[in-house]
């Protein structure tokens, strides 16, 4: 097992989501289309092309779709075609189809010049036609096909955006939707993932009914037992000598068996290590690197990601929000009920439905994973993203409610 600090994984290097894979491969046999949730760095990428992994033994066609980077329908549908031209008995059906694009044969095209044909081909009237043909020419193979759509509500952000609407997203999420129906059994297994939350996103629109045909499977943390297991192995395997506690101290410090933030603590463990020009790691260590790695400059790729991810499935105003919901839970260790009524006070007379707002902000981060509802408020479940957080926070932000008593003292000075 090799460690990663930011690929996905596969093969020898995936660890111990036996359970989930299991659950996972049960229903894409029975034909059931999946939506695949859970926070930032769970692992959604590498159990997916796992389990495709797994089904191609087995006989599958996998089809792996990043869609992050499409801005409207015609590009999603190009990078699901693309995809399909090592399949050649899927791709040259769709190619002949397309021969006037091509101008030649498949074979003749080659990757780069398929994919960038079939692109130039697509345009507003005809996406959905030359999407349906593809998805048929996948239902009419003689082996199941298994097409994960990964980073859909990024894509579908991106297209909001350029909008102002809800207009071409529901146009897409109805096509998709009304395409797998039509197609049935017969079709391929969807499974659609993204780094921040789908289900969110068409609530907020008014359109949640455009995925109810995909049944959602969220993936957790690892628990501690896990954790441990997993920075054992990983130790074992690059050859460190832990002393007793270290693998527990790691999870304690973290707060959250989130994988990528095990695999990345070990590789900061390890480079600390191997700077020293020593093999040896001790519990001291582990409190070091986690201060000077984790929070320190070096760990601010890793970090940063979480609010470029909630900036890109926010608008700027609820973006705004979220961000003093997150300082607040952060410098204060709670987002109280009282807090939050002193947060919709203070934005009333700046946005329109500013309850609205702050209820939209509230359920994107907890289905994201930032904050979970508690005996008191909302706090965050990951000591590390609290931690960050508050380092970034807490020399300037003013607690929520102090800003009410404030508010409150002027007007009765006046």
């Amino acid at each position: 097992m090799r460690p990663t600090a930011g690929r996905w994984v596969s093969g020898d290097d995936f660890f111990d989501r036996e359970p989930e894979l299991r659950v996972l491969e049960s229903h894409v046999r029975d034909h059931n289309h999946l939506l695949l949730t859970g926070q930032r760095r769970m692992g959604k990428t590498s159990i997916a092309r796992e389990l495709g992994r797994r089904l191609e033994a087995d006989g599958w066609i996998f089809l792996f779709a990043d869609v992050e980077g499409s801005t409207c329908a015609e590009d999603a549908i190009a990078a699901m075609a693309k995809e399909t031209y090592s399949i050649r008995s899927i791709a040259s059906r769709f190619g002949r189809g397309l021969k006037d694009w091509l101008g030649e044969n498949i074979e003749e095209v080659g990757f780069h010049g398929f994919r960038a044909r079939i692109r130039a081909g697509l345009h507003a009237g005809n996406w959905r036609q030359l999407g349906e043909r593809l998805l048929r020419h996948c239902a009419d193979h003689e082996a199941p096909v298994l097409l994960v759509i990964d980073e859909l509500p990024i894509f579908l952000k991106r297209m909001l955006h350029d909008d102002g609407d809800a207009k071409r997203v529901d146009e897409f999420l109805s096509w998709l939707r009304g395409a797998i129906q039509v197609l049935g059994d017969q079709g391929p297994v969807f499974i659609v993932s993204g780094s921040i939350g789908l289900q969110p996103l068409v609530h907020r629109l008014g359109i949640p009914d455009r995925i109810n045909h995909f049944y959602p499977i969220r993936l957790h943390p690892w628990d501690r037992t896990r954790s441990v297991a997993c920075f054992k192995r990983l130790a074992t395997a690059e050859g460190l000598q832990v002393e007793e506690g270290v693998a527990d101290a790691v999870y304690d410090a973290l707060g959250l068996g989130i994988p990528h933030h095990v695999q990345s603590f070990f590789a900061r463990i390890r480079d600390f290590a191997t700077l020293r020009g020593t093999r040896a790691v001790t519990v001291d260590d582990v409190r070091h690197v986690y201060r000077t790695g984790l929070l320190g400059p070096s760990g601010q790729n890793d970090l940063i990601h979480y609010e470029t991810r909630l900036k890109d499935g926010l608008d700027d105003e609820t973006f705004s929000i979220a961000m003093e919901i997150l300082a607040e839970a952060a410098t204060r260790n709670v987002f109280t009920p009282s807090a939050r009524r002193c947060l919709e006070d203070q934005y009333e007379a700046l946005v329109t439905d500013i309850r609205g707002r702050v209820a939209d902000a509230i359920e994107v981060l907890v289905h994201d994973g930032y904050i979970e509802d508690g005996e008191h408020g909302h706090r965050f479940p990951s000591r590390l993203l609290e931690d960050w957080f508050a380092a970034r926070f807490r020399d300037h932000h003013v607690p929520l409610e102090s800003r009410c008593s404030d508010v409150s003292a002027g007007v009765e000075d006046r």
